[in-house]
């Protein structure tokens, strides 16, 4: 299960210096060097006072990483503010939005590796920053099949998350696994940890047969719901099969369809009969998998232009508007290219 992210509300200026030096002392367990730990401060004192001058408060998340040998720190910040009608203009580095003297939002992509922002008046806005050890670290192009970011979170209050997630690739094609385990905490993680492991070591390739052996060998834990999505390159098809409430969607474009899983708990009582939904792969697909700690009543054509951006924006902004906020929450958004 990749590391989940820690998570603060934002809504008055005494949360800052906290914040501040919450990461700042992460990116120095990091191997930052001081200088980069410095930089790293004027990116998180950038996103949280905008938090406060012009939206009211909003949402930080940020997790660290390991990521093709070099560390990184990667943060979101949403709010639900007046949002910004010229993004192009503000990205200018030294602009401030409220004319003073701050360093602007073009700092932080000058210092960040890598730095995205989408936003819709009256809507607010979702900024994403990926922040590496080395400023001059040059990311790696994007691989042939898919290209996915993910955004997990804690109950609130709990140290361990109950929700899981894994992308693991073969010459054949890729597969997925979304789970949640039941509750929240440490018994929740445990079963899906167990899941994700017999997930990993499965060379099954039918989705209904990894989740059976799943099902066989997670009886003595508290028991998940979970979705596994597959991809035959050879035959151009996603194999999807689920059991419980993750929630699976596919665009096509403007068009989508959500698959719907079997009733029932892995581990404790699955249906005698599962069979995988067969459904073309294409590229340009995106295929968004969420547990039940976001809402599912949302529409990607609601938002202007969302599909052009990417997995990490789609993934936060469906997560701003949807997070329910009383158990874990996952969300995996992957862009077929």
């Amino acid at each position: 299960m990749d590391n989940t992210f820690s998570t603060y509300k934002i809504d008055d200026r005494s949360l800052i210096a906290f914040i501040k030096r919450e990461i700042h002392n992460l990116a120095l367990q990091l191997g930052f060097t001081p200088h980069r730990a410095a930089e790293t401060d004027i990116i998180v004192a950038e996103l949280t006072s905008n938090l406060i001058k012009y939206a009211n408060g909003g949402e930080l998340l940020y997790r660290s990483h390991l990521d093709n040998g070099y560390n990184e720190i990667e943060i979101y910040c949403l709010d639900k503010g007046v949002g910004f009608e010229n993004v192009s203009k503000i990205m200018n580095d030294g602009y401030s939005t409220s004319n003073t003297l701050g360093h602007g939002l073009g700092s932080i992509k000058r210092l960040s590796n890598e730095f995205q922002i989408y936003s819709m008046k009256n809507w607010g806005c979702v900024q994403y920053v990926r922040i590496c050890e080395k400023s001059e670290i040059e990311l790696p192009p994007v691989k042939s099949g898919i290209n996915y970011d993910a955004i997990a979170v804690n109950y609130p209050g709990e140290k361990a998350c109950g929700d899981g997630y894994h992308i693991k690739h073969s010459n054949r094609g890729f597969q997925i696994f979304v789970g949640d385990g039941l509750g929240h905490g440490e018994s929740a993680a445990e079963a899906v940890q167990n899941a994700i492991k017999i997930f990993k070591q499965s060379v099954e390739t039918e989705p209904a047969e990894i989740i059976r052996d799943i099902h066989s060998r997670v009886k003595k834990t508290r028991g998940l719901v979970g979705t596994i999505a597959s991809v035959d390159y050879k035959s151009e098809t996603w194999n999807i099969c689920g059991v419980g409430n993750i929630n699976t969607r596919i665009y096509n474009g403007l068009e989508n369809k959500t698959y719907t899983p079997y009733n029932g708990i892995i581990g404790h009582n699955i249906p005698r009969t599962l069979n995988s939904t067969i459904v073309p792969y294409r590229k340009h697909q995106i295929i968004i998998m969420h547990s039940d700690g976001l809402r599912t009543r949302w529409n990607l054509n609601d938002m202007n232009s969302i599909l052009k951006q990417s997995s990490s924006i789609i993934a936060s902004a469906i997560y701003k508007e949807n997070v329910r906020g009383t158990d874990d929450a996952t969300i995996l958004v992957g862009k077929i290219n």
